[in-house]
């Protein structure tokens, strides 16, 4: 991989394009404004796009993932910066905020709800996607890590150097490392080696007074943006992170069962060894919707896995610890660490590694929410959370265990509250091909029917869910008047009593709010 940037000169190329729901007169006063506070800064090498620029609308959707936030509803960005220097986040910061704009920061394009991308309010674009060198060093085993770069990018740079280091963080190659580790970053090794944001040594983060901090400077904020998400207190520019050790040969594995194999029974006991199993093993569990040869649809659990070893051994311990899942030596696969990259993704193992490097996926209409579970569900509760399944369509929950290093690691430790006592985390994942606000009211109505039939068995008082599978029926603020108390409501939920402690952060570091959206975390109110 390339450690090189891409260096674009400024681009102020005209075409016809302009959305008919920002004026052109107010967009040309604004962005005029703009770009003289950008020249006073000695910053007219900027990279800008407008939106009379015939490249704006492909270079805006080429990192949008979700089908649901292309169009002519979608609110547009007056202006879209692409910074090759980390002097352009800085100028970017000051001039908008100069001129009274929002900043939207973009590193990967994966926000479930478009939020790093799209805004109410006249806003810029920040787009970190020329961002993403990567330096290694094996010696301490480190890595800085722009934060524009993919996991992709990352997994297959230290693949490049070394099949025994990895580095724990999701699934899925297209995630920017912006948002991902700032959120948490979940991913199959946190069993043996917690979240992301447990290997996180140092950040450099653009303050909103335009300044780079580094954790020697930044203190509290160090804590708050290893899980309580960036977008509320900065742009991320880069990580360090530390490598984790992983054998040379490990073992992936997907056990598929239908219900009418026993499915249901084996989820259940699922659920009571699942995060007491040994470090090394992480198995998911995702009963999905499937549709059979016979076009019927029905349920089917997937128990998907991975194991830090051979698969004999795994074969051996599984007999004794989890004999119900059957698991036989014919199921494991032995590959290398960075060919079980390949097999969550659901790319063939023997695709040449350089797949990892692709940046874009083909966007699709979908919509996620998620849970946190802490007793186990009843055996005689699962056949209705089946039926409410069936009636989404096309749609995978993901049932995600804990235990294990998660539950060492101590709940203030970083802004992640969500630690010892959790059994597993719940993505519930539903998509559809249909253009159109009827197919969108139809899949997602039926999946809060879901998330409804499943209430009695997770968390409650707050519901918890997870900031980085970001759901707006969490509860939304405005973002030109922020409330306090909608704030709590969504911020309580993502990070349970974290919240007020992150708020008074933002109130040191970000006192007026300039960085700010509809789930953002605002400044303590100085009447609390």
């Amino acid at each position: 991989m390339s450690n090189l940037l891409l260096i674009i000169p400024l681009l102020l190329l005209l075409s016809t394009y302009a959305p008919p729901s920002l004026g052109l007169a107010h967009q040309s006063t604004s962005i005029s404004a703009f770009r003289q506070c950008l020249q006073k800064h000695n910053r007219s090498d900027v990279v800008l796009y407008l939106q009379t620029n015939s490249s704006f609308l492909p270079v805006l959707n080429a990192y949008i993932h979700n089908k649901r936030f292309i169009g002519p509803n979608t609110a547009k960005p007056l202006a879209i910066v692409t910074p090759t220097h980390e002097s352009h986040v800085q100028a970017t910061v000051l001039c908008a905020k100069a001129n009274n704009l929002q900043i939207r920061t973009r590193s990967g394009g994966h926000d479930y709800e478009g939020l790093s991308y799209r805004s109410p309010s006249p806003f810029i674009l920040l787009d970190l996607n020329n961002l993403r060198r990567i330096e290694l060093d094996l010696e301490t085993e480190t890595a800085w890590v722009e934060a524009g770069a993919t996991l992709g990018e990352l997994y297959y740079a230290i693949a490049n150097k070394t099949n025994t280091l990895a580095f724990p963080a999701g699934v899925c190659p297209t995630i920017g490392v912006g948002g991902h580790f700032a959120g948490g970053g979940y991913g199959n090794l946190l069993r043996k080696y917690g979240l992301s944001v447990d290997n996180v040594l140092d950040a450099r983060v653009v303050d909103a007074r335009g300044e780079i901090l580094n954790r020697s400077m930044m203190g509290d904020l160090f804590w708050a943006i290893r899980g309580g998400g960036g977008a509320s207190f900065g742009v991320i520019l880069s990580w360090k992170v530390k490598l984790v050790s992983v054998p040379e040969v490990v073992t992936a594995f997907q056990v598929d069962r239908w219900l009418d194999q026993g499915a249901s029974d084996i989820f259940y006991r699922w659920q009571q060894v699942s995060t007491n199993l040994s470090k090394d093993i992480f198995i998911r569990a995702m009963p999905q919707v499937v549709t059979t040869p016979e076009n019927k649809t029905k349920v089917m659990i997937s128990f998907v896995g991975e194991y830090l070893g051979r698969t004999k051994d795994l074969v051996r311990y599984l007999s004794h610890s989890f004999p119900e899942l059957g698991f036989r030596e014919v199921d494991g696969k032995e590959m290398s660490w960075v060919e079980t990259v390949l097999f969550w993704a659901m790319i063939p193992v023997n695709k040449p590694l350089e797949v990892l490097l692709n940046r874009k996926s083909e966007p699709s209409y979908f919509k996620s929410k998620s849970d946190y579970v802490t007793e186990i569900i009843p055996r005689e509760a699962l056949p209705g959370i089946w039926d409410a399944l069936l009636k989404v369509g096309p749609c995978f929950t993901q049932w995600n265990p804990y235990g294990g290093r998660m539950a060492e690691i101590d709940t203030d430790e970083t802004a992640y509250a969500h630690r010892a006592g959790y059994l597993f985390k719940v993505q519930y994942y539903a998509w559809w091909v249909e253009d159109g606000e009827a197919a969108e009211a139809r899949h997602v109505g039926a999946l809060d029917a879901l998330h409804e039939a499943v209430t009695p068995y997770v968390t409650k008082e707050p519901r918890e869910a997870y900031l980085n599978y970001r759901d707006l029926a969490n509860g939304v603020n405005s973002v030109e008047k922020p409330e306090w108390s909608k704030a709590k409501v969504y911020g309580e939920k993502y990070f349970k009593g974290h919240f007020e402690r992150l708020a008074k952060i933002k109130a040191e570091f970000d006192p007026e709010n300039f960085f700010r959206d509809q789930q953002s975390i605002p400044p303590f109110p100085h009447s609390h």
